[in-house]
């Protein structure tokens, strides 16, 4: 198992690949090696989360509980979820995947001049594919200090390859649990000033002759969970004017705030609300970045980007994420409903919903 790779650098050089590093893990990867500024990090790769796996002894179950369940029955499937991720989060990591993130994170962190906060995300391998995108159903744990947070909520993402929305997802998308695993990515956190999300088409439409932009005051997570209404641009692709604009009231911001040591919502003044996220020429780099960015995948992106406040303008804007667009681009053919897997009744084939967390807990 000496060849086994656990942990694999943004710019270490080698080629990524889906089934290691996960969609979200693959796509920075291939960006930084494409010279876009993106923030360092790492991808805890699928083999440790495979041998996360292997070494509980429980792979045979999961998939056999998986499969037995109707995605209708969503009280089912929560329960099932829930004792799936429980006992997960109290197995332990296999000693050669945790002593590889641990001088992984301490790479990264004599790389960031000191300990600085990162973002640990989910990197399934069935997410962010041009025909099916996973975009928030596994978890994202921002602000993390210090090892210790990074190595829990890391359990905690590959436990979320279990909730119920991820569980549901997949039964209704036709997408196996057989041979599905989990890498980790865990990225230098950006002080955002500004951001969001961006799209090379008009998602109303999917007029691929526009850039639309969605741009936030803060860290861009209440712009992708739509807890804030942002600003909304949109520009031609070609001569990157601006087609429409229309203001958000954009009144939380999420900040980071240095007593607690993590992020903070505060209240957004009237007048700063009222005002305009991105100025003119910022605009145009955002959407001179997507662009980029729907160049190097060859097809229409969904891109998030931040401005970061550490950083001197005309280099402060920085690529968090790419994903292809799923919902036009691929013509916005409907593909026919899963069949109802057929429930399997409690206790049918030796496995019940209290089975599963008893025999993980039994192999500790």
């Amino acid at each position: 198992m000496s060849d086994t790779i656990y942990v694999q650098h943004f710019d270490d050089g080698r080629e990524p690949t889906l089934e290691t590093l996960g969609g979200k893990g693959a796509s920075l990867v291939s960006m930084t090696a494409a010279g876009m500024p993106v923030p360092p990090g790492f991808v805890v790769t699928t083999e440790s989360f495979d041998a996360f796996i292997r070494e509980a002894g429980i792979a045979d179950q999961l998939h056999e509980a998986l499969e037995g369940i109707d995605a209708d029955d969503v009280a089912a499937v929560e329960k099932l979820s829930a004792e799936i991720r429980e006992a997960l989060c109290s197995l332990p990591v296999p000693t050669a995947a945790r002593t590889a993130v641990l001088e992984a994170h301490a790479q990264l962190m004599e790389q960031c001049g000191g300990e600085v906060p990162v973002a640990v995300r989910s990197s399934a391998t069935a997410e962010d594919l041009p025909d099916a995108s996973f975009a928030g159903q596994q978890d994202t744990y921002l602000w993390q200090i210090g090892i210790d947070a990074v190595t829990e909520h890391i359990r905690k993402c590959w436990a979320s390859l279990y909730t119920a929305r991820a569980i549901i997802y997949r039964l209704k998308n036709n997408i196996p649990n057989e041979g599905l695993s989990m890498a980790v990515v865990v990225q230098k956190m950006v002080n955002a000033r500004v951001a969001g999300v961006a799209m090379t088409l008009n998602p109303s439409n999917g007029d691929r002759s526009k850039v639309t932009i969605d741009s936030s005051w803060g860290v861009g997570e209440m712009v992708v969970s739509g807890e804030v209404t942002p600003d909304n641009i949109i520009l031609d692709k070609v001569t990157l004017q601006v087609v429409s604009e229309h203001l958000g009231d954009k009144h939380h911001e999420l900040v980071p705030d240095a007593a607690s040591g993590s992020l903070v919502r505060r209240d957004v003044s009237p007048e700063r609300a009222a005002t305009r996220s991105l100025t003119d020429d910022e605009l145009v780099q955002v959407a001179t970045m997507a662009k980029r960015a729907e160049k190097h995948y060859r097809c229409p992106q969904d891109i998030e980007w931040a401005l970061d406040a550490d950083l001197p303008d005309g280099e402060n804007l920085l690529l968090l994420q790419s994903r292809p667009e799923t919902v036009h681009s691929n013509g916005a053919a409907q593909k026919p409903a899963a069949p109802a897997p057929q429930p399997v009744a409690a206790g049918a084939g030796g496995f019940n919903l209290g089975s599963l967390t008893s025999t993980i807990l039994a192999a500790r």
